[in-house]
């Protein structure tokens, strides 16, 4: 069987469908069904395997830095340094083990969330109704929807019932889609297509009949996944970072051994000792415990965002949300609640409201009307049960039902006292539907629907406790101004009809009818929602909506969160087709709000952010996002009521669906990287510090300040753990008021290198100084080297505390704010104390014991790195940035 292109069967008639499937009236037999599984496939969406233990084990030794460790590591086994070797080996697979029990435990996380049960079909085969699992529908079968269900594949329906849909998945429309089985024109944009029902969206209400045209990934949601999948995830701006930092300090590195190496041989030194001295020195600038301690901040990182609501599925994504400088956000469900609620009910002599589960107007006669009209013409049912309401039928339906309970009238009771005798289905040409019901002996027509179609069928209104003529300009205004407030408008009316009409067959009925009143909703924002955008956008963060909604429901929305403003509009996907790149890139500068976007449409205007050199977030919940997901800097998925395909190109799943957890993130993501950063600013810069004195010596002709071990004891031991106490870091005040890291900031900034340096030359200086006074003075060798390590350490204690804030004074901060590092910093000098005086630890490390004049005379030479450091954060220190316009 040959099958024409998809996109086709919106185009023809039902029977020319069935005509080119092959498919009889009575459905396919078993026997063709099962030859069309083996030539088809099943009807599953081809999913990506996860990532093989293997391959997240090697993930973790992919970084630069790690790299210039394992070189460091195979030179000293080279040279027989079997110690050193070890301990880097140690660190190197420390760090790979804490990444890899990380990533494990987010993925089981994520795996969780996208467990489901697989689901079933009820289809028509051999002329008999039978019950299959959805994975074995086979184009051609013909398929029996029924309220409730999930359309297993993409259909053409044949006919329907009073047949809605909930597309938001697939589409991003918050609201219903009522159904037919008629033709659309060729272009008709699959949001449109009222004759199709895809796989995956679900059954609002009614019924129907359909046959099977595309299964798995011939499916339009298939067409998407292989869409998502086809999009490589950019690196994250710490990896780029990172590695940048890795070259520029491999560079240096090398250009600093070498250097060693000529000035050692240039004064008679032996080139294997020199050899041996350069690789030390080497080690001591990229000290072994960055990795470590970077993994560490990026795990705490995580840990904090999966307890406000945000599994993070790969460490390096944890600091691009700090990053990040354009929210793209989804409508349906990210910001909205995906729910539908009446905010407004109309009538002649005044409105109320009814959302919020508070009624702020007395029930009027127009207004019980009005309710009443809403629930008889209505099949949802909504119930209480001990986790809450449950919710049944069409979500407008239900929005009418949960209305009337607000004002105190109860769908069951009414419904009970006005037995149905009629139903007249809503029909896209009609635009209304209707209920007769049996009310004292007398029959009473109610019609719910379009406003200008219901006015038509009205010659009077309801006031007071009667009617007046009706007045059509009033109530049009009425409805143009709700539907301006992006509201959903249905009106209300009611009339009596004699026991001998038939209303279906006189259809369209005449101008008979009294009009009650209208009810307007929407899919409400979430609560809390404006406020997090708000602070997003206080902290530089532009805020963005790209929906596949209609435009002036999207703008409502947007203007209502603070996303847009009064003045601005929409820019619809057929609008921003008409554009080329150049446009549209001007276009992002300006728009705020994208609707009636389908998936390559919002992938368009992620590339477009991307390249003006934005780091982008991109949240959604339905498979038409998963394209854009994958492609953003960071995707963050729903984890409640997004799709599996979401969930899969996402990077980070949100647990509870809500935008407020993306503004948690953010702070997180912004501490995060603020750890990062001062943990590499306090390695490098003792690091260098080491450097700057074993150059300097050699310079000068000196013997060495520090022997090869004891480079590796201060590096892994003293600072070993006061660098991972700084991941513990409480995030400062203000970081959520500054603007967005620039995304060419380097992982240091110029003002940091500024302090590096100056720590390199306080310390090494002040190192040189006590080693030149001991040698000066008849001491040993070992002891000047002993005096020389001891500086540095009580050097590096001191300067711990200058690297908890950049700007902020060290004499600010609380010392038990982070009783981690306090306790960190006593245990390193403790270790370093006792390893002094520890017969083992002397011989292992060449250390001789230091008399107590030895520390009188270290101590306040070691302070002078906080009077340093004071000065230059007093002279450096900015003024306070101008106030940022509201994005």
């Amino acid at each position: 069987m040959a099958s024409p292109t998809p996109t086709a069967w919106h185009s023809i008639e039902a029977q020319e469908a069935l005509r080119q499937l092959g498919t009889p009236n009575g459905g396919l037999t078993a026997r063709e069904a099962s030859h069309r599984l083996a030539a088809f496939g099943p009807n599953a969406i081809a999913e990506a395997p996860g990532p093989s233990l293997v391959v997240v084990a090697l993930r973790q030794f992919a970084s630069p830095i790690v790299f210039v460790l394992l070189v460091a590591a195979v030179l000293t086994a080279v040279l027989g340094e079997y110690a050193d070797c070890s301990v880097i080996t140690a660190a190197v697979l420390l760090n790979a083990g804490i990444g890899f029990a990380q990533e494990r435990r987010a993925e089981h996380a994520v795996r969780a969330l996208m467990a489901l049960v697989a689901r079933q079909a009820r289809v028509i085969r051999d002329g008999h109704e039978w019950l299959v699992e959805s994975t074995r529908v086979v184009p051609g079968d013909i398929v029996l929807l029924e309220s409730g269900s999930r359309v297993p594949a993409d259909l053409r329906l044949l006919d329907v019932a009073w047949l809605s849909i909930d597309e938001s998945l697939l589409t991003g429309e918050s609201t219903t889609v009522r159904k037919d089985a008629g033709v659309c024109a060729p272009d008709t944009e699959l949001a449109d297509r009222r004759n199709m029902a895809y796989g995956g969206t679900i059954i609002a209400g009614g019924r129907g009949r359909a046959v099977v045209v595309a299964t798995g990934d011939a499916t339009a949601i298939g067409a998407i996944a292989s869409t998502m999948r086809r999009e490589t995830p950019p690196q994250t701006p710490l990896q780029r970072r990172t590695a940048e930092f890795a070259r520029f300090i491999s560079i240096g590195v090398a250009g600093l051994a070498l250097l060693a190496i000529i000035l050692g041989a240039a004064r008679g030194e032996s080139v294997v000792d020199m050899f041996r001295v350069a690789v030390a020195m080497a080690v001591s600038a990229v000290p072994e415990g960055l990795p470590v301690a970077f993994t560490i901040t990026l795990a705490l990182g995580v840990r904090r965002m999966a307890a406000r609501n945000a599994i993070v599925r790969h460490l390096p994504a944890v600091e691009t949300l700090g990053s990040t400088t354009v929210i793209g956000s989804d409508k349906t469900g990210t910001l909205t609640e995906n729910r539908m609620v009446v905010q407004e009910i109309w009538t002649f002599e005044k409105s109320a409201t009814a959302a919020g589960g508070v009624a702020v107007e007395e029930l009027s006669e127009p207004l019980r009307r009005t309710l009443l009209a809403g629930v008889l013409t209505n099949e949802a049912e909504l119930f209480e049960t001990e986790h809450g309401y449950e919710r049944r039928g069409d979500p407008t339906e239900v929005a009418l039902l949960e209305a009337a309970a607000r004002f105190g009238i109860e769908y069951e009771d009414v419904r009970a006292r006005s037995p149905v005798s009629l139903q007249i289905p809503f029909e896209s040409e009609r635009q209304y539907s209707g209920s007769v019901r049996g009310e004292g002996g007398a029959r009473v027509l109610y019609i719910k629907g379009a406003p200008e179609r219901v006015v038509e069928m009205c010659d009077r209104m309801a006031v007071g406790t009667g009617s007046e003529p009706i007045d059509r300009e009033v109530i049009h205004a009425a409805a143009t101004g709700m539907a301006e407030r992006g509201l959903r408008v249905l009106a209300m009316a009611e009339g009596t009809v004699p026991s001998a009409t038939n209303p279906v067959a006189e259809l369209p009925l005449p101008a008979r009818l009294c009009f009650s009143g209208m009810q307007g909703m929407m899919d409400p924002p979430r609560p809390g929602v404006r406020e997090a955008i708000a602070a997003c956008q206080r902290a530089g963060i532009r805020v963005l909506m790209i929906t596949g909604d209609h435009a002036a429901t999207a703008l409502a929305i947007g203007r209502e969160v603070g996303i847009a403003g009064p003045g601005d509009r929409a820019v619809t996907g057929r609008e921003l087709d008409a554009v080329d790149d150049d446009g549209l890139r001007q276009l992002c500068r300006e728009v705020s709000v994208y609707a009636r976007m389908a998936p390559e449409q919002k992938l368009r205007v992620v590339h477009a952010l991307r390249r003006e050199g934005h780091v982008v977030a991109v949240t959604g919940d339905g498979v038409n996002d998963a394209p854009a997901l994958r492609a953003a800097d960071i995707g963050i998925a729903m984890g409640r009521s997004g799709t599996d395909v979401a969930r899969e190109a996402a990077a980070m799943i949100l647990a509870d669906d809500n935008f407020v957890s993306i503004y948690a993130a953010v702070e997180e993501g912004r501490v995060t990287f603020d750890n990062i950063r001062k943990v590499t600013f306090f390695l490098v810069s003792t690091g260098v510090a080491e450097v700057f004195a074993i150059i300097t010596a050699l310079l000068l002709g000196w013997p060495l300040p520090f022997q090869a071990a004891q480079i590796l004891w201060l590096n892994l031991v003293t600072n070993g753990l006061q660098d991972m106490a700084l991941a513990f870091e409480p995030g400062e005040a203000d970081v959520l008021e500054r603007p967005p890291r620039s995304p060419r900031e380097g992982l240091l900034t110029r003002l940091l290198w500024e302090r590096i340096l100056l720590t390199g030359v306080v310390m090494s200086a002040g190192t040189l100084a006590l080693f030149r006074w001991e040698l000066d003075h008849g001491a040993s060798s070992g002891l000047a080297q002993t005096t020389a390590l001891t500086t540095m350490v009580l050097f590096q204690v001191v300067h711990i505390g200058n690297s908890r804030a950049e700007r902020q004074s060290l004499f600010r901060l609380s010392p038990f704010s982070n009783p981690f590092l306090f306790v960190s910093t006593v245990a390193a000098l403790a270790v370093h104390v006792a390893a002094l005086y520890f017969p083992p630890t002397q011989s292992l490390l060449g250390f001789e014991p230091l008399p107590l004049a030895g520390w009188l005379r270290i101590v306040p030479i070691a302070a002078t790195i906080v009077v340093a450091i004071e000065l230059h954060k007093r002279w450096r220190r900015s003024p306070p940035p101008p106030p940022r316009r509201e994005a």
